[in-house]
């Protein structure tokens, strides 16, 4: 399993889309984005894996 480190950096857009002070605008966006980064990132991965993919 890997090991957390307590100092771990949460990404900027992590901290825009869950962020408190922020207008629900740029909110909205920035979950979109993550959600759009984390798409593109399952896609380059479903080549190298031998497992499923799309």
């Amino acid at each position: 399993m890997a090991h957390i480190q307590a100092s771990s950096r949460v990404p900027a857009l992590w901290t825009v889309a869950y962020g408190p002070h922020r207008p629900r605008s740029v909110r909205l966006l920035a979950r979109c984005l993550l959600r759009v980064r984390a798409f593109a990132r399952e896609l380059a991965l479903a080549d190298h894996l031998p497992y499923g993919g799309y």
